[in-house]
């Protein structure tokens, strides 16, 4: 796993999205802007992406106005084979799945089990002796949203040590935090945007020692269950599923993903009809009818940490996109073996979701990039 390239993607792929009309341009002639009711045409657009590119499969969810108005799927499932997506497959999501770790962190802030502003060393006291002096004022706010300075990752034999690993999740959780912060920081705490894994995995792990149970049953109780997303799971997809690539091949099992480890950083599989219900609950929740959290909470959750900076928590900030001047949060995620994006205009209630089998390495991101720019550049106001 290259994790700091796939770090470096997260922010160039949104820059992209909201830099210069060169960066974002699509392939394709860009769509006329939506008319109120008019369908953009979603399994076309998918198609011909598909059918352009070394991608095996794609999905995409139009969000308006805070409802579902189209969704497609196209292509297959195993490049080779001959099924081809449906409506309902799943896929993964990478770290995409921050902002539902934020979500649920969130959740446990409402209850009084933890708190934003606690520094670190009160939150794991197990570990303040060892950690570096530098981490010990970092608050849960500041792992979520990029400001602890903690690096990106750690050394990256940790994927082969993590996947042969046969201790509870918490124990490899707790040896992977204590690793993580025995490096020393890459930046001062709050001074700069630090994309990092290790904060969220962090994060993650306070979360457990704090309810005393593990993530994914946290994540079940707290994000999946609440709002009906039967088909959310952790780790690779399987045969009878959308399987990721890896140089243009499909991939299974512990090839196909990143040890279990890492799942708060990103290890989250669904269906794009599951994945839009948690972008609707977020926008929503801004005007008070999110099922989740307080209205406050969701706000604060997207929210920048400290003023000027790209990241909330589990979001990265951006006040345009595709050519148009709003408020949107976004993210990327991949595991090497597939790509997805993710954009929300909260203030209007639209989002665009678009996912792929692939990675960069058969230029998944760009293909990806390509359909999101032509649907965000459609429906803009």
């Amino acid at each position: 796993m290259k994790t700091k390239q796939i770090c470096a993607m997260v922010l160039a792929v949104c820059a992209a999205l909201g830099g210069s009309a060169t960066a974002a341009e699509p392939s394709a002639v860009t769509a006329p802007a939506l008319q109120p009711g008019q369908a953009l045409g979603l399994e076309a657009l998918l198609k011909a992406s598909v059918e352009g590119s070394q991608v095996p499969a794609m999905g995409a969810v139009l969000i308006r106005r805070g409802q579902v108005t189209e969704r497609a799927v196209a292509g297959l499932r195993a490049k080779g084979g001959s099924d081809p997506v449906q409506p309902g497959d799943v896929w993964h999501l990478g770290s995409n799945g921050k902002a539902m770790t934020a979500t649920m962190v969130a959740r446990l802030v409402e209850r009084g089990l933890l708190s934003w502003d606690a520094p670190l060393s009160r939150l794991l006291p197990e570990l303040a002796a060892d950690m570096q002096a530098a981490y010990r004022d970092v608050t849960l706010r500041d792992l979520l949203a990029h400001q602890s300075g903690m690096q990106a990752n750690i050394d990256e034999s940790w994927v082969a040590v993590f996947h042969q690993d046969k201790r509870p999740l918490h124990e490899q959780r707790l040896a992977y935090a204590r690793i993580a912060l025995a490096q020393p920081p890459a930046y001062a705490r709050g001074t700069a945007d630090g994309y990092s894994n290790n904060g969220v995995l962090v994060a993650g792990l306070i979360a457990e020692r704090a309810s005393g149970l593990p993530y994914e049953t946290l994540m079940q109780r707290e994000v999946f269950e609440p709002l009906g997303l039967r088909s959310a799971a952790f780790g690779p997809t399987r045969r009878g599923q959308p399987l990721g690539h890896k140089a243009g091949e499909p991939v299974e099992g512990r090839e196909a993903d990143n040890p279990a480890v890492i799942a708060p950083a990103g290890g989250i599989h669904m269906s794009m009809d599951d994945w839009a219900s948690f972008a609707i609950d977020q926008m929503a929740g801004e005007q008070g009818r999110g099922k989740l959290l307080q209205t406050a909470n969701y706000r604060l959750l997207h929210q920048a940490v400290r003023e000027g900076g790209r990241f909330a928590l589990g979001w990265r900030l951006q006040n345009s996109m595709a050519g148009v001047s709003a408020r949107h949060l976004a993210h990327t995620g991949s595991n090497e073996a597939w790509f997805a994006l993710i954009v929300l205009r909260p203030d209007s209630e639209d989002a665009v979701l678009v996912s792929s089998n692939a990675a960069d390495d058969a230029k998944a991101d760009q293909a990806v990039r390509e359909v999101a720019t032509r649907i965000l550049r459609a429906i803009a106001p």
